[in-house]
C-alpha cells in the first residue's frame, strides 16, 4: 500500500512539475515516438519519493525524465523502449546516462541521474530503441544549484 502511494506521488510530482514549468518539459516527435523529455534537479523531489525511486537528492545532482508513447495507435499508449545516451557539458566533458525504467499503470517512464555543477549546460544525445526503429533524442539543459 505504502509503495502505490508513493508511485502515485511521484507521478504526480513529475505531472505537477512538467504543468507549472512548461519550459522544463519537451516533446519530440521522432518517427512512431512521441519521446517527452524533462531534465530537472533532484532537490524537486521529497525526501520520501526520491527513496523509493532510488533518486539521490543533491543539489549538484539532476533527474533526467524520458517517457516515449506510440503515435501510430489510438490513445498514444506508453512504449517499452531501450534507451542508451551520454551528456556532454561545455567543456567537452563526457558523462554516460544509465536509464532505468520505471512502470505505473499504463505510464513508463526511464529515469537517469547526472552530475553537474552550478550554471553547468548539459548537451543530451540519446539513442532510443523500441526494436523496430532506432531514433535519436538531442537536447541541451542548463542546471542551476540551488
Amino acid at each position: 500500500m505504502k509503495n502505490s502511494i508513493m508511485k502515485l506521488l511521484l507521478a504526480i510530482t513529475i505531472s505537477f512539475f512538467a504543468i507549472s514549468h512548461a519550459n522544463a518539459e519537451n516533446m519530440k516527435k521522432l518517427g512512431s515516438m512521441d519521446v517527452h523529455y524533462m531534465a530537472i534537479g533532484s532537490t524537486f523531489f521529497t525526501p520520501e519519493i526520491a527513496k523509493v525511486y532510488g533518486i539521490t537528492r543533491s543539489r549538484y545532482n539532476g533527474l533526467i525524465n524520458i517517457s516515449v508513447l506510440d503515435n501510430t495507435k489510438a490513445g498514444h499508449p506508453a512504449k517499452s523502449v531501450s534507451i542508451s545516451g551520454k551528456a556532454k557539458n561545455n567543456l567537452g566533458q563526457f558523462k554516460a546516462l544509465e536509464f532505468t525504467e520505471v512502470k505505473e499503470g499504463d505510464a513508463i517512464y526511464y529515469l537517469a541521474q547526472i552530475k553537474y555543477g552550478n550554471e553547468e549546460t548539459m548537451h543530451f544525445t540519446l539513442s532510443i530503441n523500441d526494436g523496430k526503429e532506432q531514433q535519436i533524442l538531442k537536447f541541451s539543459q542548463k542546471f542551476y544549484v540551488d
